[in-house]
Order: structure tokens, then C-alpha cells, then sequence
């Protein structure tokens, strides 16, 4: 039997954490359907979807200290389609554990390893708390996974920062070219948080209705047998 695919709809909000959001979710401060309006996303049609209920992920912040906790994420049921779409806190990365602000601070870390000559993988992950499990392969994941997404948004990201100055030849430097990006996109450089990142996260998002960094359910391939 062919499985239902899951659709992933950024959520975007004004919360200044992720911890935040999960608070106002748990006491049933948070008014989806007035975030949402009365189309149903998936269907076009009026009233069409219901909540049900929500599904839980870990997520983990790694500025200004580690924590890791598990974070409701609403879901709803298209009627006409007979499948589901989730809202995703734009503070987080489809299939990722870790926050777009730990991502972000993590490779700012790395960057300035290697400017001073060091190895940027490997500084980046042992400037962390140890508890979170940062490796130097996963920081060049995150490397490569945010490149992407930039060099992806790039053109609507052009429409709010100046972006004129960022070159991708065909063998730039990562970290030179992630850099870039940081300082045209004014991505911050001291660790405030979880404000690392959102500004640009939500502009995109609120452009697009779509994830800057990572693949969401919808655009992922299918799983074979």
C-alpha cells in the first residue's frame, strides 16, 4: 500500500525561543488556524482542514548554553486529500535536531578556526558543550547543508541584502564563501542565542512559504523498498 507523504509548512512567529513557543503551545496560547487562514493549504478550499493531534521532535539550542528537549509540533488534516500537513517553528530545520541558531553559531565558530589557521571542523565541535554531541563530520554537514540553502535563496534573499559581493566560482573555498554570506546577510557574530539566523530565516520564509536550510517531507525522495 503506497504511504500518505507528510507536508512540512514553515510556522512563523515571533518567539524569541524555542522554549518559549513550547510554553504558549502546551497552555493553548497559540491560534494556528489564524496563522494558517481559512484555505486549506494543501486543498485550496475553505474550512477544508482540522487539527489533530500534534507530533513530537527533539530539538537542540547550543547558544548561549546546550539544552536539548522534546518540542511539540502542531499537525493538520486536509479532509479532501485525506493527508496531513505539519507546522514547522521556523527556529527549526526539517530532519535536523539542531536549531537554525546552533547550526549558525557552530559555523561561525568553525569559520573563525579557520581563519586563525586551524582546522574549522574540528574547532568548531570541541568549542560546544561536549554533551551535545557536535562531531567535526557533522559541522561539515551543516557546512555544505547551509551552503546549499543560501546559494538556493539566494535571489530572494538579494530582494532584502545586498548580496552583490558573493561569488561562487566553481571551486570557492566553503568556508570563505559561508562567510560571506554571514556578513552580507548580517548573520551575528557574537552568540546571542537564538536570534542567530531568524531575521533572515523568517524573511525567507514569509517570502517563499518555504525552509531556507533543509528539505522538508514534500520534497524529499520517496523511500524504496
Amino acid at each position: 500500500m503506497r504511504r500518505t507523504r507528510k507536508i512540512q509548512v514553515p510556522y512563523l512567529n515571533t518567539f524569541q525561543s524555542l522554549w518559549e513557543y513550547r510554553e504558549s503551545f502546551l497552555a493553548g496560547q497559540i491560534d494556528f488556524s489564524s496563522r494558517i487562514g481559512p484555505v486549506c493549504p494543501l486543498c485550496g478550499r475553505l474550512q477544508c482542514y482540522r487539527k489533530v493531534a500534534p507530533y513530537w521532535r527533539y530539538a537542540v539550542e547550543l547558544f548561549p548554553g546546550f539544552r536539548k528537549e522534546r518540542i511539540p509540533v502542531a499537525r493538520f488534516l486536509c479532509r479532501q486529500r485525506r493527508r496531513t500537513f505539519s507546522l514547522l517553528p521556523v527556529q527549526l530545520i526539517p530532519y535536523f535536531q539542531y536549531t537554525v541558531g546552533a547550526v549558525l553559531g557552530t559555523l561561525l565558530l568553525g569559520w573563525g578556526c579557520w581563519q586563525r589557521g586551524q582546522g574549522g571542523f574540528w574547532g568548531a565541535s570541541v568549542q560546544v558543550d561536549p554533551d551535545s554531541l557536535v562531531t567535526p563530520w557533522l559541522v561539515a554537514f551543516w557546512l555544505a547543508a547551509v551552503l546549499r540553502g543560501l546559494r538556493r535563496g539566494h535571489a530572494v534573499l538579494g530582494r532584502f541584502y545586498d548580496l552583490t559581493g558573493i561569488v561562487t566560482p566553481r571551486r570557492a573555498v566553503p568556508w570563505e564563501e559561508v562567510a560571506g554570506y554571514f556578513r552580507a546577510l548580517s548573520v551575528e557574530t557574537k552568540m546571542h542565542g537564538q536570534s542567530l539566523g531568524m531575521p533572515l530565516a523568517r524573511r525567507y520564509s514569509q517570502a517563499t512559504r518555504q525552509f531556507l536550510f533543509g528539505i522538508p517531507s514534500q520534497h524529499r525522495a520517496p523511500n524504496r523498498p
